[in-house]
């Protein structure tokens, strides 16, 4: 009387083939929406085997190349494509060498959430973007999965750059959709670190020290003694503009001494005795000159407060 459907039918895998095609190949206007993410165009009859077979949502599928033997994952962006036909970005083609009309296995996958994965730029061009990591995670929003080993490929400013997916967890497929996953990234392809320049001149130090200087046919050492060096004064070279052009102050630059300063000390008391205490004074001095000044000068002293005041408001006269 009551079947098992009331109770919702045991979900069962979807399995079956199709002739896949790129996204230029889809007709009608250009879809750069499905060439910029990770999901194909399936046709309507799928939806409604899948919708049958009672598919867990989101719908995940492993894609699987009979001819070259590679698969990888993806998600469905729409089922509007014809029958018997799928519609893949091209760098997913590429990834499973896959020809314009080949044949490719079609399986209903569950993967796990996405909590980690390590790409590796195959551009040294990518290092150009300010924030690399904030493009990264904005393009991933329409991609469904991701599969280790794949090169998935992003547009950025008219730019298509490819990434190499080194490491996924935890598994080697996950899904990414409503997850939080941490990402990391490799050093990009044909990228090299720059040397420092201080070793750069240490080298060309040593080179210039270890090649002996020749003099009419005979080998001449220079030996350069440190004690010679004035090593007192600091920031004794010139300085140049971040630039490259030329100083437009010509202030000569002075250098500063690096020792301590010289203290002057006074004249020592050869006069002393022990247990005498002598406090100098210059009493005599100020005393001396104030009354040459006196001498010289009959002018009065200067007292503070001997002028007259005055009101703006005159006085009324009775």
């Amino acid at each position: 009387m009551f079947g098992f459907e009331m109770f919702g039918g045991v979900p069962r895998t979807f399995n079956t083939h199709f002739r896949c095609y790129s996204v230029v190949m889809f007709p009608g206007n250009e879809r750069e929406d499905v060439e910029r993410g990770g999901k194909i165009i399936m046709p309507p009859s799928a939806l409604d085997q899948l919708t049958r077979l009672h598919i867990v949502y989101p719908m995940l599928f492993k894609l699987s190349s009979t001819k070259s033997g590679r698969n990888t994952h993806c998600g469905v962006l729409e089922f509007v494509a014809d029958e018997g036909k799928i519609y893949l970005p091209y760098w997913m083609m590429r990834n499973l060498f896959c020809e314009e009309g080949g044949l490719l296995q079609v399986e209903s996958a569950s993967l796990p959430v996405a909590s980690y994965a390590k790409f590796q730029p195959q551009s040294v061009d990518f290092l150009d973007i300010t924030n690399p990591k904030a493009v990264l995670e904005n393009a991933l929003r329409s991609f469904a999965c991701l599969t280790k080993g794949d090169v998935i490929a992003i547009k950025y400013n008219e730019k298509i750059y490819e990434f190499l997916v080194l490491e996924t967890k935890p598994g080697n497929a996950v899904s990414i959709i409503e997850c939080d996953m941490q990402v990391e990234f490799a050093s990009p392809v044909g990228y090299v670190e720059p040397e420092r320049q201080e070793k750069k001149a240490e080298k060309k130090e040593e080179e210039q020290a270890d090649v002996p200087h020749v003099e009419h046919g005979f080998q001449v050492t220079y030996v350069v003694h440190l004690d010679s060096i004035d090593d007192t004064m600091a920031f004794t070279g010139s300085g140049f503009r971040l630039d490259g052009k030329k100083k437009k102050s010509n202030v000569p630059s002075n250098p500063v001494p690096i020792g301590p300063p010289v203290i002057k000390r006074g004249i020592p008391n050869y006069d002393f005795e022990k247990g005498k205490i002598t406090f100098k004074r210059n009493l005599n001095k100020s005393n001396n000159s104030q009354s040459n000044n006196k001498g010289e000068s009959s002018k009065p002293e200067f007292e503070a407060f001997t002028g007259s005041g005055k009101t703006l408001r005159q006085k009324r006269k009775n």
